[in-house]
Parts: structure tokens; C-alpha cells; sequence
């Protein structure tokens, strides 16, 4: 589902409670308690056939029986009765439930699967069951069992646990930070993470959410939600079972890299979501969030009144990547008065706590103040010269004497054996307060990630080579028919065709089934006097090492022949039940400054292929120097990965080694998740060692593991990947009105110069038509939101002369979460109308609509916009005036499935 009537369960116009006793340890005793304490102001209904009032509400026997329809049922009764009063809350015009009752089991059968199909059926959300239930402080909403009424905020919570949920509302309440809201999903039959996200992003009481995250069962839904959500605002994450194993053992070095955690870790990276490894950790993020609106760069100035806890502060900020600031001289001459004496001149800035409150406000304001520095992180410790408590009041009554232009430079405290008072100054100022100097530091770089997290998303690729060929149809024959022959690898011979496919470079391969065999092949390769290696070739002996199934340096033809009879005697010893197929013959690669790497593809069971990067070799698993991605990629996501590892180090020049060809490095990878968005069938992959200098190149080793493509994710497009790669079964040629010939594609992140070039050929009113406003300022945010799209959920099409490749016109589409919905928009160079572009244009969307399998495609059109009205109408859609914008016409078309 989608965002449909979330807003019933957060902000409803009246609420029924359906369960309870007048018992102290009721859970529904303690919804009622709390929907009455937080001063809900809609009507509160109790059904309870057994009990005639609880806390003063009057009970009747069944929902139809109510005096008002109950907007929003909250459930907590036993197990067998949940699907029965969800039927019931349906027929009584509810829009959504919050099940609070636990044991409903899973799976076919269960009480679980029956609430999801009424659900389903009757258009009814659900939160739960095992939640917590709802609170949403702005609405003056708590229909939860928490112990205490958050205060109104703007941070969201969603949570699997009903206990995280629970921990963090009492966490707030301690701190007085507040919410806009808190969901405990529970068992999640119906609303999701994704659905939330959704909801939040928009939601504009939310300006951060906090998610706690057990599993997921859509990656694809909740990819596209958290790659939308995290470019609105800071989305902090933090997910239980970092050490939990996968469900097989893997085959090769590069699934043995892919951890399950390490694969979430890529997804919530890939998403620009902050990722938290513990509840402390989530707290200090939601510290920073709750108390500061900017998000700064990562230079922080550090005032303290002791040199000891600065420099602890400072080694911390160093620690985590972030920077210490320099003082500008203006600054310097200010605090220079109040510093201690053996202050040599640079932060941290420290000072003897005998400062009088006027020379204390003085340097703090001459810290804001500094432009050379993105925030201030004060230290307090306590001594008998000044109090905690009148220190932290002078800091706040400071802080709010700002004036306007440094008001929002972030400030943090680290205010030790601090008071209830002293807290409550720090607070009242928002000024966010940490029990040491690392977790202020790592409050402070929580904001700096989100903001280079950002920067990140709205980056404008690199443009791929142009002579950048693959041959899809001969790497697709290959594994075809290694999956028809009922195989689950390709043999080293296959390997080397699919990789040479793609363009990735890999020494020559012969197979060979006996050692006579072995020899002759090798003598060839022997020829120019470099040595050849020979290996061990089973498609059941996952690594070659364990059965010493690998000789290097064979400079003979008597040799090799020695060396695969060794080979395959052990091999078939050690591994009777094997299935030993021969050897292979290799030329050695004599690269003495390459560096080994290795690169890969796994396929993990919620997230579908995963690309592998790292240092390489034979004891890669103990080096675990790696990092995942999710597919596709671009040469900027491929430069970022490499850039995550400690390799990378050695990447560059250094000593006498030249530096390697780091872009060459990125292309492999960007041709790894080229192949397998292309090929589904293909299920591993594994390059190791990849070696890599000044030259290039070259994999020594490789295998590649195939089977037939179960789909992973509902929906149109590739049916494994969770981020759905460029649609390139789009691109086409068209003919228009007056014979000339477009060609129309998707719109790539690299396009945007192309699309301010365009703009600067659209006229003023075009373009007002198109964006309800005179838009003048053409910025890299606002062409990176048209040109960086989720394909899951959003398409542009643009039309581009194919003499000139200038951009003539483009047509975009929004689809909903629940793929039910979409919204249409389109723009065309004003000095083409009435060619026909734009009724090309709208006629593919509408195509591209019904392969989505959307139900509506509907669009806003201002009513003076008459030429539009009209090609609207002539291509079918209904055209009435807005409800709440006179102003406006929604043009909506059904759409017929295909």
C-alpha cells in the first residue's frame, strides 16, 4: 500500500477502543488512559460487551452500536478475535486499526493472514499487531500504552519493537525532546517502513525521522521510499542482528564478504539514510536532530574550560573525519583576554573557570561569530570556582541574545555532572546536551554526514566512455545454456567469454581433461618463454586452495604434465565424491606493482545482486577490507565505493609503484552491474585477485554462478533488483507531425547540463505554465531533482535531436507506492509547439503507465493554459476544475491494463 489514509491514523477525527478490563495492567485500559490524559479532542469510543464503563468511557457491545464512525479502531483483544473486529471496524466506516494483540502468528492460516486479506479488501490500513500503537503530539494523539505523553516536536519514530518505540518516548520525555510522531509496526501485515517514510517525508511537522528496523520484506518499496524520504530530510537508522549469518554457505570469496549486515549497511548507504549502530547512538543523533535546523560543515571550533577535555574532544572530532577549525584572527584577538596562559593561539579554545559570565559570553560570541568555523562545541566541568548551573545559564541566555545571522550555527554542550537545572537552561536554548565529549562529537558528525550525505545524491555523474560496447546476446547465449544443461557455474572457459563480453579483461583460459591434455594446450603459451599455471577444474571444489589445486610457475610442457597429474591425484583423493572435469591451463601474468583486488557480485536473499569491491587474494575474508553496493552504478557511485576502502590507499603512486588506474578500477565495477542488470540469470560473480598498475587491469581468476531468475520484487522492470537500473527498453525513435525524427529516452543523472541548456530555450510563460511560477534560477538542485530519478517509481522521457543531440522536450511521470496512481507532467522547447512532440511525448507516457500497470494518470493544469487543456481532452482524459484552486484543472485519464 501507499500513503492512503495514513492520515487517519495520525491525525483521526475520533477513536474507538475495542477490548480491556477495568484491571490495573489492561493494555486497552491504558490507551484509554492515555487518549484522555494527552487531551484528544474527538470523540473516544469503548466496545466491550463485558464491562460497561473503563476510565469514565461507557462501553456498548459492538463498533455498529457507536453514536459516531469511528475514524480510527485501536484493537487489543485476544488473538482469534482481531480479524473480526477489523471485519467490523470496516463495516462501520473506519479508515485504519492499530492492532495491539500479539500471537496471530504467520503465514497461511493465521489470524495474521486473515486481518491482511480484510485489509487488503476492504482498503483498510493497519498498523501491527504487536504494536505499541500510535502517538502523534500535534494532534494531541496517543492511542499507544507508553508510560508518558511525548511533547510535541518534529522528530518521527517508526519502529519494528513496540519496546524501542516505548525506550525512545521515555527518552524524550527525560530530555524534553519531542515528536511528530511514533509508530511501533510490529508484525507490519499491512503499513510498512516504506509507507511511513512516504508519509513523513511529507509530513511537514516531521523535519527528521528515527527508524528502528529488524528485517524487510520489500526492498525494492522501501529503497524508493528511503531514497525519497532521505532527500527531503535526515533519516537516522539503526537495525538489530548485525552478526546474523546467512542462510547458505557461500561459495566463493566474494559472498563470503556479503554478510547480511554488510549488505543492510549498503542499502541504508545507497539511500543516504545515517546509519547508528546502537541505541546510545540513536539517542545522540536524536539529540543533535531535535535541537538543531542546519546542518553544517564538518570544522568545529571547541571551548572549554579545562585544556584536557578540548583536546579529548578534539582527537575524538579527528577520529571520526571530522575537522578542527582555525581561528581567524579577529576571533583570536578576542578570546586571547579570557584564554589560559599556556593557550597556544588554535582550538580547542581554553580558559580557567574563574572567568567572570561577561568575559565567558564575550569568547562565545566571538566563536559564533567566526566564519572559520561550521559549529561550537562548549565543555563544562564542574569546579568549586563557578556553578554548573549559572554557567549553563549564561551559555543559554548567550545563545539567545544572537543575533539573527548566527542564531542558526549549531552549538553543542558537554556539560559534566551537570544539574536538573543546568540541563533545563541547555535545553530551553536547544542547545543539545551529551554526557561526554564523544558523544557530542558524534552528535555533531551526525548532522555533517547528513549534509554530505545530501551533497552526495545530488551529484552529477561522470558520463560513461562512448566507446563503452558490450555484447549482451553472446554473454546471454552462454549462460542460457549453462542454466538449460541444468548447471549451476559456468566453466573458466565460459567465464572468460562473458567477462570478455563486457570488456573486462581476464587472461587467456584452456581446458584440459587429462595431464597429455594439459600439456599440449600449454605449449602454445609456452612459446614466448613466460610460464603458464595450471588448475584444478570441478564445478563441486569452491576454492582451489583447499585441495592445493593450483601450480604457478611452469616453464616446461613436462612440467605442466607433472603438475595436473599431481593435481588431480590429490584433488580426487581428498574429494572423492567431486566431480573432477580436468584442468585448466593459464599464462602467468608477471605484474610486479599490481595491486590484487577483487570484484563481484552476490545475490542476497532481501536485496537481490550485490556489488563487491576490496582488497584481493587469497586471505581476503581475513583482511575483510571491502565495501557493497547496491546496483546499478555510475562512475561517481563506483568512484565512492573504491574510495570506502583501505586499498584505495594503495591505489595511488607511492615510493617507486605508480599510481593504478583507479578509473579503470571503476569501470569494472560499473561493467559488473551492467552485466548482471542485462543477464538475471547470473547469480555470482567472483574476480579474484583482479590485478591492477598504471596499465590496467587483468582478472587471473574468476567464476561466475547462473540459475534460472526468480523474481524478487513485484512490479515491471528487472526482477532482482531492489534500485531499478535505466530502463533502456524505452529508448526509441519517433517520427513527428512535420517528418523530422526524435530520439526519446529516460532521463540519466548525467543530463543535467543538457537540461539547463534546454531551459535557456523555453520562454518565461512556458515555463511558468509548466511550474505554476517564474522560475529564473536554474540551480544544481533543481536539475538534479528532474534528471536523478527513481526509475521504481518515476520516469522522464526526454526527446533529442539526433543530429545536434540538443534536448527538444520531456514528459515525466510519478507513480505512487502502491502503483496505482500517477502524475504526469511535460515541457517542450518553445520554439517547437505545434510540431506534435508533445502528443508523442504524452502518448508514450501514457504507454509507459499502462506497463507500470498504474489505474490513473492524472495532472494539474492551470485554466489559462488552454493548448494543454485541449490535447488533453482530445487524448481522453476528463478535464474538471480544481476543488480547492480554482485557478487549476485536474486532467485525469483511466488507464486500460495491458
Amino acid at each position: 500500500m501507499s500513503t492512503y489514509s495514513l492520515q487517519s491514523i495520525f491525525n483521526p477525527a475520533s477513536v474507538a477502543v475495542v477490548g480491556g478490563s477495568p484491571r490495573e495492567r489492561s493494555i486497552a485500559r491504558a490507551v484509554l488512559h492515555n487518549l484522555q490524559a494527552g487531551g484528544f479532542s474527538g470523540p473516544i469510543g469503548l466496545v466491550n460487551p463485558r464491562h460497561r464503563e473503563i476510565e469514565g468511557v461507557a462501553a456498548v457491545a459492538r463498533l455498529a452500536d457507536l453514536a459516531f464512525r469511528p475514524e480510527l479502531v485501536v484493537i487489543a483483544t485476544p488473538a482469534p478475535m482481531v480479524p473480526v473486529h477489523a471485519e467490523a471496524a470496516a463495516d462501520a466506516g473506519a479508515s485504519a486499526v492499530v492492532v495491539l494483540s500479539t500471537g496471530l502468528g504467520s503465514g497461511e492460516g493465521s489470524f495474521a493472514e486473515q486481518l491482511q486479506a480484510i485489509a487488503r479488501a476492504r482498503g483498510l490500513r493497519v498498523i501491527g499487531p504487536s504494536s505499541l500503537g500510535v502517538i502523534a503530539p500535534h494532534a494531541r494523539l496517543n492511542a499507544s500504552f507508553a508510560a508518558h505523553v511525548p511533547l510535541p516536536g518534529d522528530i518521527a519514530v517508526i519502529s519494528h519493537s513496540a519496546a524501542i518505540a516505548a525506550a525512545l518516548v521515555e527518552w524524550g520525555a527525560v530530555r524534553s525532546i519531542g515528536f511528530s510522531a511514533v509508530a511501533a509496526l510490529g508484525d507490519a501485515v499491512d503499513v510498512d517502513f516504506a509507507d511511513l517514510l512516504d508519509y513523513f517525508a511529507r509530513d511537514r511537522h516531521t523535519r527528521a525521522i528515527l527508524l528502528y528496523v529488524e528485517s524487510l520484506r520489500d526492498a525494492r518499496k522501501f529503497m524508493s521510499a528511503a531514497r525519497a524520504a532521505a532527500r527531503l530530510k535526515p533519516v537516522v537508522v539503526v537495525k538489530s542482528g548485525r552478526h546474523a549469518q546467512g542462510v547458505a554457505q557461500p561459495a566463493t570469496h566474494a559472498a563470503a564478504l556479503a554478510t547480511p549486515d554488510a549488505v543492510y549497511s549498503a542499502a541504508f548507504h545507497r539511500a543516504g539514510m545515517l546509519r547508528v549502530l546502537a541505541l546510545d547512538e540513536l539517542f545522540a543523533a536524536a539529540e543533535a536532530l531535535g535541537r538543531t535546523d542546519t546542518f553544517p560543515g564538518r570544522r568545529l571550533a571547541i571551548l572549554a574550560n579545562g585544556r584536557g577535555t578540548g583536546l579529548l574532544a578534539a582527537d575524538r572530532l579527528i577520529d571520526m573525519g571530522g575537522t578542527l577549525a582555525t581561528l581567524s584572527d579577529e576571533a583570536r584577538a578576542q578570546v586571547a583576554n579570557i584564554a589560559s596562559a599556556t593557550w597556544p593561539g588554535t582550538h580547542p579554545v581554553d580558559f580557567y573557570g574563574d572567568i567572570d559570565h561577561a568575559s565567558y559570553t564575550a569568547a562565545f560570541k566571538a566563536l559564533i561569530a567566526d566564519p572559520n568555523n561550521d559549529a561550537l562545541l562548549v565543555l563544562n566541568v564542574p569546579t568549586a570556582l563557578m556553578s554548573a548551573n549559572s554557567r549553563a545559564k549564561a551559555l543559554a541566555e548567550a545563545r539567545g541574545a544572537l543575533p539573527r545571522e548566527w542564531i542558526r550555527k549549531p552549538v553543542f554542550a558537554v556539560w559534566l555532572g551537570a544539574d536538573d537545572d543546568a540541563v533545563a537552561w541547555l535545553n530551553a536554548a536547544r542547545i543539545p546536551g551529551y554526557a561526554t565529549e564523544a558523544d557530542a562529537v558524534r552528535g555533531f558528525m551526525y548532522l555533517v554526514r547528513h549534509r554530505e550525505a545530501q551533497q552526495t545524491l545530488m551529484e552529477t555523474p561522470p558520463s560513461l566512455p562512448d566507446d563503452l560496447v558490450v555484447d549482451t546476446a553472446t554473454a546471454r547465449s552462454i549462460v542460457d545454456g549453462a542454466i538449460d544443461a541444468g548447471r549451476g557455474w559456468l566453466d573458466p572457459v565460459e567465464v572468460a567469454r562473458v567477462l570478455g563480453a563486457y570488456g573486462i579483461a581476464i587472461t587467456p583460459v584452456a581446458s584440459a581433461r587429462d595431464p597429455d591434455e594439459a600439456a599440449r594446450v600449454a605449449a602454445p603459451m609456452l612459446g614466448g618463454g613466460a610460464p603458464v599455471a595450471v588448475k584444478i577444474l570441478s564445478p563441486d571444489i569452491d576454492h582451489k586452495s583447499d585441495v592445493d589445486g593450483v601450480r604457478l610457475n611452469l616453464f616446461t610442457m613436462q612440467a605442466v604434465r607433472e603438475a595436473a597429474d599431481a593435481i588431480l591425484s590429490r584433488a580426487r583423493a581428498l574429494r572423492p565424491q567431486a566431480r573432477i572435469e580436468g584442468v585448466t591451463v593459464h599464462p602467468m601474468v608477471v605484474r610486479p606493482k599490481a595491486r590484487e583486488l577483487i570484484a563481484g557480485v552476490v545475490d542476497d536473499e532481501t536485496f537481490g545482486p550485490v556489488i563487491v569491491f576490496g582488497r584481493g587474494g587469497t586471505a581476503v575474508e581475513v583482511i575483510d577490507d571491502k565495501v557493497l553496493a547496491l546496483p546499478p552504478l555510475d562512475l561517481r557511485l563506483a568512484h565512492e565505493m573504491i574510495g570506502r576502502t583501505r586499498v584505495s590507499r594503495i591505489l595511488k603512486a607511492y615510493r617507486d609503484v605508480p599510481a593504478a588506474d583507479e578509473r579503470a578500477v571503476a569501470l569494472v565495477l560499473v561493467k559488473l552491474a551492467q552485466l548482471v542488470a542485462d543477464i538475471p540469470g547470473i547469480r555470482e560473480v567472483d574476480i579474484n585477485p583482479l590485478l591492477a598498475d598504471r596499465d590496467g587491469l587483468i582478472a587471473v581468476d574468476a567464476r561466475i554462478g547462473v540459475s534460472r531468475s526468480r523474481a524478487l520484487h513485484k512490479g515491471p522492470g528487472h526482477p532482482r533488483f531492489a534500485i531499478l537500473p535505466y530502463p533502456k527498453e524505452w529508448e526509441r525513435t519517433i517520427t513527428l507531425a512535420d517528418g523530422d525524427t526524435a530520439f526519446v529516452r529516460p532521463v540519466r543523472p548525467e543530463d543535467e547540463e543538457m537540461f539547463r541548456t534546454f531551459f535557456g530555450r523555453v520562454s518565461d510563460e512556458d515555463l511558468r505554465m509548466r511550474f505554476f511560477q517564474t522560475v529564473r534560477n536554474f540551480s544544481h538542485e533543481f536539475i538534479a531533482q528532474l534528471t536523478q530519478l527513481d526509475y521504481a517509481r518515476s520516469i522522464a522521457l526526454v526527446a533529442i535531436a539526433p543530429d545536434t543531440g540538443e534536448m527538444l522536450g520531456a514528459v515525466r511521470l510519478h507513480a505512487d507506492a502502491n502503483y496505482d496512481r500517477g502524475e504526469y507532467g511535460i515541457l517542450v522547447r518553445s520554439d517547437l509547439k505545434g510540431h506534435g512532440l508533445g502528443w508523442r511525448l504524452m502518448q508514450i507516457m501514457i504507454e509507459y503507465a499502462r506497463w507500470l500497470g498504474l489505474r490513473v494518470v492524472e495532472g494539474e493544469v492551470l485554466q489559462e493554459n488552454r493548448t494543454m487543456i485541449a490535447m488533453c481532452q482530445r487524448l481522453g482524459f476528463s478535464v474538471v476544475t480544481h476543488p480547492d484552486d480554482p485557478g487549476l484543472v485536474v486532467a485525469t485519464l483511466p488507464i486500460e491494463p495491458a
